[in-house]
């Protein structure tokens, strides 16, 4: 997580609504809102901001100015610690209801050339790994990847079931004391839907809205929810944001989001990360939404040959405030970091 100073903080807010600013500019509206600074420190921050891509220099001499360096709009930046002191109803979203403008932004300008470079160099070596070794030995990693990600996807959303507990359920059929029916049910639908996934993975080369309702009717079977695409409101606990509530409308986002995921341009990687996002942002079904869209990041992931995820390190804190600073901004800037983060550890930790 990208950490500021209150001072680096002030100046992105500073940029961010003004634009291109000059040193003077800068120095004087800092001294207005902490006190006399000398110019050290203040270029000693901007050569942070910086260092770290998020504003960049332009100009030359006594010209010199400074704007936000952003290439892709949802990669903006919030400072994740101080956005969420800020009480949710005190928030302001730039869209309250979901942002269909979202899609102009579906590219490969969302990772830049240095990462991946990174991670296809990662993920090659997986590649020669699951070509190296045996069938059996597989075939448990792929049990052992399914076990850590059901446990940790049903933890995400609220399941208690320990790892322990998910492996017992999961090898062994027995359901942990202490915890009810629908929480053993959604470990095991995990397993079902993320097996279909493996076993299938072809069928997800190309993406449509019917192979989406599949993978849901999967994540929520024997659970009591519709499988079909909501026709009401749902509310989304923690923000303002509030998903459409017209079934032709989430239709309409669910098929420009697949129009834009089939696009061969767009790198894999990218592809899944936008996948988890997008499901979730649309919300099209009454529930199961997130788990729905965890899993189908891991279809396009396999399908292309990239080693998918388990989340099993994941901070469930961080990957809810990840959620929401995407529902209520459209920055995957944060989400980005989990996602590459949880790609390293699957590479890092299967199929060795």
């Amino acid at each position: 997580m990208t950490k500021l100073t209150r001072r680096q903080n002030l100046i992105i807010d500073f940029i961010r609504r003004n634009g291109e600013v000059a040193n003077k500019e800068i120095r004087e509206y800092l001294q207005e809102k902490i006190g006399q600074l000398d110019r050290t420190t203040i270029i000693r921050d901007l050569e942070v901001l910086m260092s770290q891509d998020l504003i960049e220099q332009i100009g030359k001499g006594r010209n010199i100015k400074y704007k936000e360096n952003i290439k892709n709009k949802l990669l903006t930046f919030f400072d994740v610690e101080r956005y969420f002191n800020i009480p949710t109803d005190k928030r302001i979203l730039p869209n309250e209801r979901f942002n269909f403008e979202i899609f102009k932004y579906f590219n490969n300008s969302l990772f830049s050339k240095i990462e991946f470079n990174e991670l296809d160099k990662l993920n090659n070596n997986y590649q020669k790994r699951i070509k190296g070794i045996s069938s059996v030995i597989l075939k448990k990693e792929f049990e052992r990847l399914t076990i850590e990600l059901s446990w940790k996807s049903s933890q995400i959303e609220g399941n208690t079931y320990s790892l322990i507990d998910t492996e017992i359920l999961i090898k062994e059929n027995k359901e942990a004391k202490g915890h009810t029916k629908e929480e053993a049910q959604m470990i095991l639908n995990h397993k079902e839907a993320l097996d279909y996934i493996i076993n299938k993975k072809n069928n997800f080369k190309k993406l449509t809205l019917g192979k989406i309702e599949s993978i849901h009717g999967l994540v929520v079977k024997n659970m009591g929810v519709k499988r079909s695409i909501r026709k009401g409101l749902v509310g989304v606990t923690g923000t303002k944001y509030r998903p459409l509530d017209n079934e032709f409308q989430i239709k309409e986002a669910l098929e420009r989001m697949v129009l834009a995921m089939n696009e061969k341009k767009i790198h894999p990687l990218i592809k899944s990360l936008l996948i988890v996002l997008t499901i979730s942002y649309i919300q099209p079904f009454e529930d199961g939404n997130k788990r729905t869209a965890r899993l189908f990041g891991n279809a396009i992931l396999l399908v292309n040959n990239y080693c998918p995820l388990s989340y099993r390190s994941v901070d469930e804190n961080d990957y809810k405030k990840a959620m929401l600073l995407f529902y209520e901004q459209n920055s995957t800037r944060f989400f980005k970091e989990l996602f590459i983060q949880q790609f390293k550890f699957s590479l890092n930790n299967y199929f060795l």
